[in-house]
């Protein structure tokens, strides 16, 4: 038997990740470790758990987004939706989930949908600092696109470690232009007036 009481399992034997999530507490996690989906105990403090962590903590604030927006932005709540979905599926290739895959149809719908949104605010609208913030809904995507940022950041630094791949890392790169692109587009839609920064001379 293992000597870890917080994981007491019959030595080299695997555990289900199934048979792992059959319970919301597992207790396997007691003493600062955890399991990937592989069955790999890793410290919880680890750096791919920094990036799961992080992968969930954008996904939960594109969900408070989603809560707050109007019936107005139907179609970009769909596609934040989508994004979580992909979110997941990211999550559990980092976490190594046997047979699973990113795909670029991901990427491909994202980078569509950034185009869209970028036909709509007209010539030069990138020539602008902004600051953050405006409308409620722009304020709050402002919050998820730095927390995407992190999360490229961290997501990177773990590929320093083990490999993580490309799409994975463009994906979430895209992301965060999608998430400007459309917190500009919302301020536009509801006639904000954009503040810029102005550097002194």
């Amino acid at each position: 038997m293992s000597t870890d009481p917080c994981f007491l399992r019959p030595r080299g034997q695997k555990i289900s990740i199934l048979t792992m999530m059959s319970s919301i507490s597992t207790k396997t996690g007691d003493c600062g470790q955890t399991s990937l989906a592989n069955g790999q105990r890793v410290a919880k403090d680890s750096l791919v758990m920094e990036v799961i962590g992080t992968l969930d903590e954008l996904s939960s604030w594109m969900g408070l987004v989603i809560a707050h927006a109007k019936s107005d932005f139907l179609p970009h709540k769909n596609t934040l939706g989508q994004v979580q979905q992909d979110l997941y599926q990211l999550s559990a290739v980092i976490v190594k989930a046997p047979g699973v895959k990113f795909r670029k149809l991901a990427l491909g719908r994202l980078e569509k949908q950034a185009e869209m949104i970028q036909a709509l605010l007209g010539d030069r609208w990138h020539s602008k600092f902004l600051q953050p913030g405006g409308t409620k809904l722009a304020a709050q995507l402002d919050i998820t696109r730095t927390v995407c940022r992190r999360c490229e950041r961290l997501a990177f630094k773990y590929s320093q470690q083990t490999r993580v791949p490309v799409l994975i890392l463009q994906y979430l790169n895209r992301l965060s232009d999608y998430l400007y692109l459309l917190r500009c587009y919302i301020n536009l839609d509801q006639k904000y007036c954009e503040k810029q920064f102005i550097l002194d001379k």
